[in-house]
């Protein structure tokens, strides 16, 4: 599940500012500063050792072909179908960062707390549409989040049910608690891709307020309109989700020219 949370999430999360280039793959080194430890992302990503693993084996069997970038892309596909979603047809043959950027994974990334109107402009800035990041957000259909990042959400609050947020409060206390315990963020199948994050939304029970304002806000009426669609429409978001994972998978960084890594975690030398 690791492997899984990582490769649609990462690919999800962290293409927004610089393309589907693999730079948070990076390791810090004496002349790079990775992206591993900004805001969004440090606890957040987990199972690098999984793609350092794949990488390995596909050197071992090919050198200098196949890049970084390319496995994560691949990676997130093919975790997406074995857990139910669905396939899609793919761009292969991107090039990895031989750079990052900490300071934009702090400032471009979408974060928890966040409101609707600074996500969809993120989304807008890569030129993906407000579709795209409706569809993307249902990734949270698989995978966790921390205590840290939901406890404002669950104690600030009335629109879930008193048993839901019992049940959070019980593991992520208000004050004194562990801020690394984690909690699914789709509650009912969290092992499968499927809509019921959407259908999650209409109750009111999003763990993340960036997720919930897509539905809640009244400055969110396009966001409202294809939560409703997805959630009572499984193909549709189905459809949707392939198409918009084919469109960020796309977005390329144009800055640095790129390689094929050696190794994920650090630019060749």
């Amino acid at each position: 599940m690791l492997h899984l949370q990582l490769s649609i999430n990462t690919c999800v999360k962290l293409v927004i500012f610089q393309g589907c280039d693999g730079s948070v793959l990076l390791d810090d080194t004496i002349t790079l500063q990775g992206e591993k430890s900004a805001t969004p992302n440090v606890d957040s990503l987990k199972g690098f050792e999984i793609i350092d693993s794949i990488k390995n084996k596909v050197e071992s069997d090919c050198p200098g072909v196949v890049s970084c970038a390319d496995i994560l892309a691949i990676a997130a596909r093919d975790s997406t179908v074995l857990v139910g979603g669905p396939d899609w047809e793919m761009y292969l043959g991107r090039k990895d960062s031989k750079t990052a950027s900490y300071e934009l994974a702090n400032s471009n990334l979408p974060v928890p707390s966040e409101g609707i109107l600074p996500i969809i402009t993120k989304f807008l800035y890569q030129g993906l549409s407000v579709t795209d990041m409706v569809a993307l957000s249902g990734s949270h259909t698989i995978g966790v989040a921390r205590c840290q990042n939901y406890r404002a959400r669950i104690y600030d609050q009335s629109t879930a049910s008193e048993s839901y947020l019992n049940d959070l409060r019980a593991s992520c206390p208000a004050a004194g608690g562990d801020d690394d315990t984690v909690a699914p963020m789709d509650n009912v199948t969290p092992n499968l891709f499927d809509n019921s994050y959407y259908q999650i939304l209409l109750r009111g029970e999003g763990l993340l307020n960036s997720d919930q304002e897509m539905y809640s806000s009244f400055l969110g009426v396009q966001t409202k309109q294809l939560v409703l669609q997805y959630a009572h429409d499984p193909l549709a978001f189905f459809h949707q989700f392939a198409q918009s994972m084919v469109a960020m998978g796309n977005i390329t960084n144009a800055v640095d020219g790129g390689e094929v890594r050696r190794s994920c975690r650090f630019v060749n030398t």
